[in-house]
């Protein structure tokens, strides 16, 4: 179902709790949601829906995936970013990424997995988890 976004500062700075199989409805909405914004987003987290979960989707452009409880586990060649977010009003604002990063998650069906991801990808994927671990851009 697609959910409203969160906008409240105050509700995004909390860092989000590890996701169980019992959020798998939460996986659902937040795709959901996701592909009702494809005009204007490429990434979302759970607490921009509204619940503090460790659970982030993203667009591949011609498909959406999840990452449940994901980590970054390397990163490599950092460069300076400028990046808007759909849930925190103005922008865009500036940030330090890498263009390559390697991450330890568990897919849709709490499956793990590990990834290694480059340029924008990354970028979205750093996005993203900055949301779950409450740092706003």
């Amino acid at each position: 179902m697609v959910k409203d976004l969160i906008h409240d500062p105050m509700f995004l700075a909390q860092k989000s709790e590890p996701a169980t199989p019992a959020d798998a409805a939460v996986i659902t909405d937040l795709l959901d949601t996701l592909r009702a914004h494809l005009n204007d987003c490429v990434g979302m987290a759970a607490n921009m829906i509204g619940v503090k979960k460790n659970i982030i989707v993203i667009s591949l452009g011609f498909s959406q995936i999840a990452m449940v409880n994901a980590k970054i586990i390397s990163r490599k060649k950092p460069f300076q970013a400028e990046e808007s977010c759909l849930s925190l009003l103005g922008g865009p604002r500036p940030t330090t990424r890498y263009d390559e990063i390697e991450v330890e998650y568990q897919d849709a069906d709490f499956v793990a997995r590990k990834g290694r991801f480059t340029g924008w990808t990354a970028q979205i994927i750093q996005h993203e988890l900055d949301h779950v671990n409450g740092v706003l851009i």
